[in-house]
């Protein structure tokens, strides 16, 4: 069965069996190996992907499922060497230990930012509770997350800045 979607930015697809899960799709078809085969069963959330930008398990879902959709992993937050603020964010404030979880946090935590710009500790960790760490304890993932939310919030404060200069 033919498939097609839009990952990264960029159309992908591919000529896979109807019983394909989108995590081995990702990871076998496309090499996208920053989402991880963690449990199967939806309860890690290592291979948390954004679906049209809201985080999905993709152990769970069939790649024919995502045809025409898009897709963000890990990979498509970086603007080609420059790293997104929630990236920036996980590497300043130590945010992953094994870095196994790190995917699917950082995906998490870019969802709620774009709905909440300054989320509290507490919707932060509300957000990523469907995501396991075995390491971290998550007060540095929470850390990373407020860090990547402030540097965003800096980011849109210079383009109004300066078009409100460029106005006076």
């Amino acid at each position: 069965m033919k498939v097609s979607m839009k990952v990264n930015g960029v159309e992908r697809g591919g000529d896979i069996e109807p019983r394909v899960l989108l995590v081995d799709f990702l990871r076998t078809n496309l090499a996208q190996t920053g989402t991880h085969i963690g449990c199967d069963t939806t309860s890690c959330g290592a291979c948390t992907v954004l679906l049209d930008g809201e985080p999905v398990k993709s152990c769970t879902l069939l790649a024919v499922q995502v045809d025409g959709r898009n897709i963000t992993t890990v990979e498509g937050l970086a603007n080609g060497p420059t790293l997104s603020p929630m990236q920036a964010g996980f590497h300043e404030e130590h945010g992953l230990q094994c870095g196994f979880c790190t995917p699917g946090m950082m995906l998490v935590g870019t969802a709620l930012l774009e709905r909440n710009p300054d989320p509290t500790e507490d919707e932060i960790r509300w957000a990523i509770s469907g995501n396991i760490c075995r390491c971290t304890g998550y007060m540095n993932i929470v850390k990373a997350v407020k860090s990547a939310g402030a540097q965003m919030r800096a980011s849109a404060a210079v383009p109004e800045a300066a078009a409100a200069a460029a106005r006076s």
